[in-house]
């Protein structure tokens, strides 16, 4: 979506949006990924705010963004700080809405305009979960179904559904609906993070959107990163500890906790969750009843 160029604060080129949006990448030690994703976003349209966080890179990350994209922003972390890198970014901006991406993906052509321009007219929606592609042919990412399947229902936003999760990597928020709930957690570090930032969205009172509308491009690479499945196991069930009915949560310990004693990446979950079990029991804010009964509804429903 285009918007003609007579409206305010843009431009012949297209829509001019440094004033109102930001997109934050957090990297670490993927210099060249990197590379290709600002050259993609530096050709945006919209112009908007670019903003690395570097997660202390080995690799000479930092001097490249200094060395090779001068009007890209940079913020260098003293240590590998994860998913709570982009955190930080929001932080750093001013911008009423920030936009997200990996090292590994970038924005569409006037995607972060539709975005915007929606956004501004739902005051209530606090995050827009966009529609991916995945490179090199364009393809559909296997999740655009899933989000577009929501038993939520529809949102305040023409053609969105009601989501209670989304892709990292993929996302523009409300920078105010970002801050309120504190971003991404703590506890996690990294993985699944997504689903409880969704989660206390929701229990805040801003609405979650999947917006076809809105498209990422995602260029993943080929090999799986190492420990990943333990992560993603590890912070599900600390989810449940963190959000969900005690009994949910036991729940999912014994089945982590029985699946580790044939599976090894299950019992690397089970030794990482275990110190962090206090910690989450301390932090533990259930969710509402009806962010809870979603909850289950989209838990219910096959992917």
């Amino acid at each position: 979506m285009h918007a003609p160029a007579s409206r305010p604060g843009r431009t012949a080129e297209g829509p001019d949006l440094r004033d109102r949006l930001g997109v934050v990448i957090a990297t670490r030690d993927r210099r060249d990924r990197l590379a290709r994703t600002l050259e993609h976003l530096l050709t945006l349209p919209e112009r908007p705010r670019v903003l690395v966080v570097d997660n202390a890179s080995q690799d000479g990350t930092a001097d490249l963004v200094r060395d090779s994209f001068p009007g890209v922003e940079l913020l260098r972390l003293p240590t590998n700080y994860g998913a709570l890198a982009r955190n930080e970014g929001v932080r750093a901006l001013d911008t009423p809405y920030v936009a997200f991406s990996d090292d590994d993906s970038w924005w569409e052509p006037h995607a972060l305009a539709t975005a915007v321009d929606l956004l501004a007219s739902r005051p209530a929606t606090g995050l827009l979960a966009a529609a991916v592609t995945v490179d090199p042919d364009g393809a559909p990412d296997p999740l655009n179904t899933v989000l577009a399947g929501s038993p939520l229902g529809p949102g305040a936003i023409a053609r969105s559904r009601k989501v209670l999760g989304f892709l990292g990597c993929a996302a523009v928020a409300r920078r105010r609906a970002f801050l309120d709930v504190g971003g991404y957690h703590p506890l996690l570090f990294f993985g699944a993070e997504e689903t409880l930032l969704a989660y206390d969205l929701a229990a805040a009172g801003w609405e979650v959107v999947h917006s076809p509308e809105v498209v990422a491009r995602h260029a993943p690479g080929a090999a799986p990163r190492p420990g990943r499945r333990a992560l993603v196991r590890r912070n599900e069930v600390l989810i449940a500890w963190l959000r969900r009915p005690l009994r949910t949560a036991a729940r999912r310990t014994t089945a982590l906790c029985a699946a580790a004693v044939h599976d090894r990446q299950d019992r690397r979950a089970v030794l990482a969750l275990l110190p962090r079990l206090p910690k989450a029991l301390l932090l533990r804010r259930p969710l509402p009843p009806d962010v809870e009964e979603a909850a289950r509804l989209v838990e219910a429903t096959p992917a």
